[in-house]
C-alpha cells in the first residue's frame, strides 16, 4: 500500500481530467489527498500547469487554487500511477457507427496501467459502461499481470454522477455508487470515496452499479423524448404545451415534470441508453421504449428546422433569408457540443444552403460541414438584421432583453419568454 505519509491518506491517480476526472481530482484535493491527474491530451496539462481551465464549471483561479493545495499533479507519464494506491479511470465511452459501444479508450486506459500494476493497486472504473464492462473487459486486462483480483489488487465500479452546470449540488453531497469485484475489492472502495463524500451506496456487484447509472439515463431519455413527441402534438393542436406542463406540476402527486425542446445531447442520456439497448440484444431483449425514444430524438433537429421554415412564411425565398441560432452546446452554461441537437440543426440548415450564422458565447468558433464558422456579436442591429432569431440553448448571460425587443422573429423552444408578444413563436 502507497501512502502519502505527510497526510497518512492513499494517493490517488485519476486518469482521464475531462468533465468527469477535473471535479473529482479538485474534491479528492480538497481534503488533503494527493491527487496523479493523467491525461493523455498534453494540451490539457500544458493548460492546468498555465493556470488554465478548459471547462466552463471550473474558473482559472481554481485550477490555481488546486496546485496551491500542494496535492494535485498534472502528467501524461502512467509510469506515475507506481506511487498512487487507488487509480480512477474517468475517460471517454462514447458510440460507434450504428450505435455499437466504444470501449477503445477504456482498454486503452487499461492496457497502459497493466506494467504499472502493483500489490495493493485498486481500480475503479467511473465511466458509464453497460454491465459487465468492468469483470468482463477491464479485469481480463488487469489479470494479464499475473495479479489476483480481490488478493493482490482490487477492482470496483462507482459511476459518475457529475451534472456540468449544475450549481444546485456539491459533488461531495451527491450520494456516491459504489461496488466490488469482491467484498475485499468493495472495501477498499469505500475507503477510498469515504475520503472524499458524504454518501456512499454500496451494491451488491459492478454490473449493478453499472445497470444503475444506465437506468438513470434512460429514465431521462425515455421521458424527455415523451415530452417532444406531446410538444408536436400540442402544437399541431394550437395548445401551449409550457402551459400544460405548469398545470400539470400542480397535482401535489404522480407527476414529475419534464421538459421539451430541441433534442437530448451531451455524453450521457442519449448515448447511455443505447449502450443497454446494445446489452440487452446479446440476451434477446427487445429495449422498445429506447428505440422509439431514439427515433423521436433522432427526428427533433428535423422537426425544429421545418418549424422555422413554416415560422419565416414565404414572403421571400427561404434560401434569402437570414437565420441567427442562438446557442451550439447541447445544455446550457456549459461548453460542450458532443451530441448537441443545435449543431445539428446547424449542420442541416447549412447543408440546405441557406443562410445561416450563430452566436454562443462558450463556444466562439465551430466546424459546421467541414467549414470553420465564428459566432457572431448580438446587437440590436445585428439580431433585426436576421429574418428569423432561433433560441436553441438558453446560456444565463445571453442578453434576453436586447434578444426580445429586436429580434423581428423569434422562435424560442425552450420556454425563456413567458410573456406574450408578437414576434415571439413557442415550441
Amino acid at each position: 500500500m502507497t501512502v502519502d505519509k505527510e497526510n497518512t491518506t492513499p494517493v490517488v491517480a485519476i486518469i482521464g481530467l475531462g468533465y468527469v476526472g477535473l471535479p473529482l481530482a479538485m474534491l479528492f484535493a480538497s481534503k488533503r489527498v494527493s491527487v496523479i491527474g493523467i491525461d493523455v491530451d498534453t494540451e490539457k496539462i500544458e493548460m492546468l500547469h498555465s493556470g488554465k481551465s478548459y471547462l466552463t464549471d471550473i474558473h482559472d483561479r481554481e485550477v490555481a487554487a488546486l496546485f496551491d493545495t500542494g496535492c494535485f499533479s498534472a502528467t501524461d507519464d502512467f509510469s506515475k500511477i507506481r506511487s498512487a494506491e487507488a487509480i480512477i479511470l474517468c475517460v471517454p465511452t462514447p458510440l460507434r457507427d450504428h450505435s455499437y459501444p466504444d470501449l477503445s479508450y477504456v482498454q486503452a486506459a487499461a492496457n497502459s496501467l497493466v506494467p504499472h500494476l502493483h500489490d495493493g493497486h485498486l481500480v475503479v472504473l467511473e465511466s458509464s459502461t453497460f454491465p459487465g464492462t468492468t469483470e468482463e473487459v477491464l479485469l481480463p486486462i488487469f489479470s494479464r499481470s499475473g495479479l489476483q483480483v480481490g488478493k493482490d489488487f482490487y477492482l470496483g465500479y462507482s459511476p459518475e454522477r457529475i451534472d456540468p452546470g449544475n450549481k444546485q449540488y456539491s459533488l461531495e453531497d451527491i450520494p456516491k455508487v459504489i461496488s466490488g469485484i469482491s467484498p475485499n475489492c468493495l472495501q477498499k472502495v469505500k475507503e477510498v470515496y469515504g475520503l472524499a463524500f458524504r454518501h456512499l451506496i454500496s451494491v451488491t456487484t459492478p454490473k449493478a452499479a453499472e445497470m444503475t447509472k444506465l437506468l438513470e439515463n434512460c429514465q431521462r431519455f425515455v421521458n424527455i423524448s415523451f415530452m417532444n413527441e406531446f410538444a408536436m402534438i400540442c402544437a399541431e393542436m394550437g395548445i401551449d404545451v409550457w402551459e400544460v406542463i405548469e398545470a400539470a406540476k400542480t397535482k401535489p402527486y404522480g407527476f414529475t415534470a419534464y421538459y421539451p425542446g430541441p433534442g437530448i445531447g451531451g455524453h450521457c442520456i442519449p448515448v447511455d441508453p443505447l449502450y443497454l439497448q446494445w446489452k440487452a440484444k446479446q440476451y434477446d431483449m427487445e429495449t422498445r421504449f429506447i428505440h422509439l425514444s431514439k427515433v423521436i430524438n433522432d427526428q427533433m433537429p428535423d422537426y425544429i428546422i421545418s418549424r422555422i421554415i413554416k415560422a419565416m412564411g414565404n414572403k421571400k425565398p427561404v434560401t434569402q433569408q437570414r437565420i441567427l441560432l442562438l446557442g451550439l452546446t447541447y445544455k446550457k452554461d456549459v461548453n460542450d457540443t458532443r451530441e448537441s441537437p443545435a449543431l445539428a440543426i446547424y449542420e442541416k440548415l447549412d447543408s440546405m444552403e441557406l443562410s445561416v450564422c450563430y452566436h454562443d458565447p462558450l463556444v466562439p468558433q465551430v466546424k459546421v460541414n467541414g467549414r470553420e464558422a465564428k459566432s457572431v456579436e448580438l446587437s440590436p442591429e445585428s439580431l433585426s438584421a436576421f429574418d428569423c432569431v432561433v433560441l436553441l440553448t438558453d446560456h444565463t448571460g445571453l442578453p434576453y432583453e436586447m434578444i426580445g425587443k429586436h429580434a423581428r422573429l423569434l422562435f424560442d423552444t425552450r420556454r425563456v419568454f413567458t410573456e406574450q408578444q408578437d414576434n415571439l413563436i413557442l415550441l
